[in-house]
């Protein structure tokens, strides 16, 4: 494939490449350098790309690499992560209309996910990857993508709807019992 194509690539990946870096990393700095790192990687290994693959899947791939040597290596320099989460540097400006206020309760309610269910939903719902291509991404298999897309929709069901909600790990199975039968 020849160094323009990548490049038309790479440009039409760009802003969902951005805006997977903030949802894995929640911070726009480090977002941004991840963005920047994986822009370098992408180009400097583009002779690894097999013409007729999912360039998009291709790129998130090594980002979310990126991002693991990353966080390891944060954790190693015992560097302190910014507290500031996505959905505040997303929602810098709230407006008073009830279709922003919904939005953002929605990016807040995102925010509270673990990282694999944020992760796998940015990726099979806001990127549009199929769930083969996510499990590449994640390096997990499609049944493992599929449950943890279920189980980030349930828990945005119940966020948005404003039920309180006990992860199933903290329930007992007495307990759940129980709710079946009421």
């Amino acid at each position: 494939m020849t160094t323009d194509a990548i490049h038309g690539l790479l440009l039409e990946t760009l802003p969902s490449l951005k805006a997977f870096s903030i949802m894995l990393t929640r911070d726009r700095n480090w977002a941004e350098d991840l963005a920047q790192e994986t822009v370098l990687r992408v180009l400097s290994k583009s002779e690894q790309f097999q013409p007729g693959t999912n360039f998009k899947a291709w790129a998130f791939t090594i980002m979310r690499h990126q991002h693991i040597d990353q966080a390891r290596r944060r954790r190693r320099e015992a560097t302190t992560f910014g507290d500031a989460s996505a959905i505040e540097n997303l929602m810098a400006v709230k407006a008073p209309q009830e279709d922003s206020l919904v939005l953002g309760e929605l990016l807040q309610a995102i925010g509270t996910l673990n990282k694999a269910q944020r992760e796998t939903l940015m990726l099979v719902v806001g990127n549009g990857l199929s769930y083969e291509e996510a499990a590449k991404v994640c390096g997990c298999p499609i049944g493992t993508i599929r449950s943890r897309l279920a189980r980030a929709r349930q828990e945005l069901e119940s966020k948005m709807l404003g039920e309180s909600s006990i992860p199933r790990s903290e329930t007992t199975r007495e307990s759940r019992l129980a709710e079946l039968h009421h």
